[in-house]
């Protein structure tokens, strides 16, 4: 069985869910703290190990810290049955995030990347050969552009298809978008990429055929609770109505369901609704990987 790499960051997210996010210079106080495991390459490795109708179907590469936070992830990838590939950083610590969230689920997010900065295509090197095999190979942004350009030629090179998630939002190197056959921005990283800004259908198609034009070869830009737009369909696919509590890593658990949605061979439409069944269950839940559902709660 082919396995899907994801390659990706790791972080140690400590979370504030209070009434609402303070103002520059206020101090909102009463809220609750919990201190979670994140990164969006983490989320999303768990999020494709959990919906995945296998066990042991992902592999994660990835850099930590010689310290508390990098033992702990290596602990819990394994208890996700995540083949952990977690290069070791003897100079910086593993990354972390600050999250304040408020009573509706938006959240504000501060990353100090940490080990995750360092991640180069020399660290990635030894795992070449699981990136060649892989059933498809899923990226962020929260480590180096070069590193992410280095995997993405590397899986693209060999056939494996490649799904970027371009979060969070920065401008992409011309080279990338002719490595990568899905990508799948939200309305933000959309305008960010396309200068489009993405509101409805129309703009999120106008948005989608520009990142075409630049060689990415599909586009879903994904639109919170209004839903997610797929360019080759050319229609939006409307959101699940539930109670959201928590949106972190709601993107992310979307992300690591459509991957493992395609590489099980499953239509786009039907692809886009395991992964919007399984991002709609996460909003309901607090916390990073501890919101991401197990396949069996789809059904």
């Amino acid at each position: 069985m082919k396995k899907i790499v994801v390659l990706g960051s790791t972080n140690t997210d400590m979370v504030i869910a209070n009434k609402r996010i303070p103002v520059p210079g206020e101090t909102v106080s009463g809220g609750r703290f919990m201190m979670n495991p994140g990164g969006k390459g983490a989320n999303q490795a768990v999020a494709v190990a959990r919906l995945a109708a296998k066990k042991g179907a992902c592999i994660f590469i990835a850099k930590v810290g010689d310290d508390v936070f990098g033992r702990d992830t290596a602990a819990r990838l394994k208890k996700d049955g995540i083949a952990a590939r977690l290069v070791v950083d003897k100079n910086e610590p593993s990354g972390t995030a600050l999250i304040l969230v408020d009573a509706k689920g938006q959240n504000v997010i501060s990353v100090a990347l940490g080990a995750n900065g360092t991640l180069s295509p020399a660290d990635v090197a030894p795992f070449k050969a699981e990136i060649e095999n892989a059933a498809a190979l899923l990226l962020q942004l929260e480590t180096p552009i070069e590193t992410v350009t280095w995997a993405a030629k590397t899986a693209h090179d060999a056939g494996v298809t490649v799904i970027l998630n371009p979060a969070p939002a920065r401008k992409l190197p011309k080279a990338l978008y002719g490595l990568v056959d899905w990508i799948t921005p939200n309305e933000t990283e959309a305008e960010i990429l396309t200068g489009v800004k993405v509101t409805d259908t129309a703009s999120a198609a106008k948005a989608s055929a520009a990142l075409k034009k630049r060689g990415v070869g599909h586009v879903i830009i994904t639109m919170g609770a209004s839903g997610c737009f797929c360019g080759d369909c050319g229609k939006m696919f409307p959101a699940k109505k539930v109670k959201a509590i928590d949106c972190v890593a709601a993107g992310d658990t979307f992300n690591g369901a459509f991957t493992v949605a395609l590489a099980e061979g499953q239509s786009v439409a039907d692809a886009i609704a395991f992964a919007q069944k399984a991002s709609a269950i996460s909003v309901t839940r607090r916390g990073a990987q501890s919101s991401i559902p197990y396949r069996r709660e789809l059904h």
